[in-house]
């Protein structure tokens, strides 16, 4: 059945305490917004995102990313409320599945089955062992029958477990017809699309409820839900990774992020962070190694290496506590305490340990370029922008500031100056 999709993200959400519209905070990399239009995409070519706080940041970030995406900006003054949301969109197919911006662990899976039943209205539901603070739903023979505010509850009904989850497939002719017909006349003064519900069941139309996991649908409302929800995200993604053939230690100790991509056998160990897109390729990556926006094939990193963003590594070894940023390694070894910034380093090249790339002079950044079998002994710094060619032997503790041709030595040195009897003179005759 062909549906279209109205995702509701007009809120301001006060309980996030912070300047950044809700919609925007981000789940695994990426804003928890777009988690749900992608579940959208899965379903619909006809999406409607509902805006109001802050509507040109939400807006523009979705524009950025996505394409084919509706806007629709509610009249928050005089019509405020999920039902108020609703006036003025046209859906274009003959049903609406109307989501919420701040469910961000729903799948295409879970949306599906809200669409399928032969209903009027399918609302999503879920059973709660403690339903305290909920609206119930009342569901006889297979149908619902009336919602109804806890504060409105008789001791029967404040026995029922079954509460709303806020998700709803609805009949787009029957939407278009009740929608002007919501009031407001509640405490709240707002218009609530849950009234749809009563109007249809006082019709004798069908509203089926929709059995779902409460994890998918879970609403993020303050820090402490985006924590949570982060947690179950994690969970997600890095099963998805490990039945893919990912290898990961003490899973519970890493971070990957969404967007980031595995292929072939890889090994993640434990505290190992992936941000941002990152492609990694048969590759192993030792604990506690930051992967920043970078790309790594039959190559290894770590323990306790950071690949800043624009890193590409092919067949490289780097070791402990080396910084590897916006360069291209090919073929090289970098085992330990080393800085390679804006740099392109070929393949048979060793890089000592403590070498530095000077790629910064307070005002623009600059290239460092090295050929093929070089080897950069310990402690050198090469002062960008500098090319070293292939088969150079740089002497450890060497400062390189002009280019070094293929074949050569290159070396910088204080000579060794050494003091006769300095220790006793110095400490005044300590033995």
């Amino acid at each position: 059945m062909s549906v279209s999709v109205v995702i509701l993200a007009a809120g301001q959400g006060t309980r996030m305490k912070s300047d950044t519209p809700k919609v925007l905070h981000e789940i695994s990399g990426k804003p928890m917004l777009f988690h749900i239009v992608e579940a959208a995409r899965a379903l619909s070519d006809d999406i409607t995102v509902v805006l109001y706080h802050r509507a040109d940041a939400v807006r523009e970030a979705i524009e950025a990313h996505y394409d084919n995406i509706a806007f629709h900006l509610q009249d928050a003054e005089n019509y405020p409320g999920t039902g108020g949301a609703l006036r003025g969109i046209e859906p274009k197919h003959a049903r609406t599945l109307i989501l919420n911006g701040d469910m961000p662990l729903v799948t295409p899976e879970a949306l599906h089955r809200l669409v399928e039943p032969d209903a009027d209205i399918a609302m999503s539901v879920i059973k709660l062992e403690n339903p305290d603070g909920y609206g119930r739903v009342i569901i006889e023979e297979g149908e619902v029958k009336e919602i109804v505010e806890q504060k409105d509850c008789n001791e029967a009904q404040l026995c029922v477990d079954t509460v709303n989850a806020g998700v709803y497939a609805v009949d787009t002719a029957l939407l278009r017809r009740y929608i002007p017909q919501l009031r407001n006349d509640n405490t709240q003064k707002e218009y609530y699309l849950t009234d749809i519900v009563k109007m249809a069941v006082d019709e004798g139309k069908h509203v089926v409820p929709v059995f779902v996991e409460e994890a998918l649908f879970k609403g993020v409302n303050s820090k402490a839900d985006l924590a949570d929800a982060e947690a179950i995200m994690q969970a997600r993604i890095k099963r998805r990774w490990m039945q893919e053939g990912v290898r990961i230690r003490m899973p519970e100790t890493v971070y990957i992020d969404a967007r980031a991509v595995f292929e072939g056998e890889c090994i993640l160990e434990n505290g190992v962070t992936i941000e941002g897109a990152c492609r990694i390729v048969r590759s192993h990556i030792k604990a506690h190694s930051v992967i920043e926006e970078s790309t790594m094939i039959d190559s290894d990193a770590g323990p306790m290496a950071h690949l800043r963003p624009g890193s590409y590594l092919e067949k490289t070894h780097i070791g402990n506590f080396v910084e590897v940023k916006k360069s291209t390694l090919k073929g090289v070894k970098a085992g330990h305490l080393s800085y390679l910034g804006d740099s392109e380093i070929d393949e048979g090249t060793n890089i000592g340990a403590g070498v530095i790339t000077c790629n910064y002079d307070g005002k623009a950044k600059y290239k460092t370029r090295i050929g093929k079998n070089v080897f950069v002994g310990s402690d050198s710094q090469l002062v960008a922008p500098v090319t070293i060619e292939d088969e150079v032997l740089v002497a450890a503790g060497t400062t390189v500031t002009k280019d070094i041709r293929s074949g050569a030595l290159a070396i910088s040195r204080t000579p060794l100056k050494t003091v006769a009897g300095f220790f006793r003179k110095f400490f005044g005759g300590v033995q």
